[in-house]
């Protein structure tokens, strides 16, 4: 079984909670919106760090270095059998000036040729309701996770 980790940014204001979440780059996810949004993570190793994992995770995928309290999630398993661990961090984050690392795929698929992609083309701040539209599905699961647990604080 595949094995991903990452990490869910929030920040809160008096009345809400944002999330930061990232869009897939590439052809494939070019016109796709609702549901095809994820936490930065990516596939961790059999004996690696999963904290440490989602931490390198965020910095490829943003071009930022995250650190603080960490809370931990359950893990969730998406539809094609991933299982994804995730940490929820209190941090605000700046949009503008993030990058994404490069990433080589094949496309078109099964075609034999490569291309070099962004591997996040977006990053952007949701409220509760639309970050729970826009994530992937079983993702969603954390952000219900995660304020469970910010409002019994």
């Amino acid at each position: 079984m595949k094995i991903s980790a990452g990490i869910l940014l929030f920040k809160r204001s008096e009345e809400h909670t944002f999330y930061f979440l990232v869009h897939p780059g590439g052809p494939f996810w070019k016109n796709k919106d609702s549901g095809a949004w994820s936490i930065p993570k990516g596939e961790a190793a059999e004996d690696e760090s999963l904290l440490d994992r989602a931490k390198t995770e965020f910095l490829e995928e943003t071009g930022k270095v995250v650190n603080g309290n960490f809370i931990e999630l359950m893990p969730i398993t998406q539809k094609a059998g991933k299982k994804v661990f995730a940490w929820a961090l209190e941090q605000d984050l700046e949009t503008s000036g993030l990058s994404s690392n490069m990433i080589t795929i094949s496309w078109p698929p099964k075609s034999g040729k490569t291309i070099q992609i962004p591997e996040v083309d977006r990053w952007e701040w949701f409220s509760s309701e639309e970050a729970k539209q826009k994530i992937n599905p079983a993702q969603a699961g954390f952000i219900v996770q995660l304020e469970k647990i910010l409002s019994s604080e």
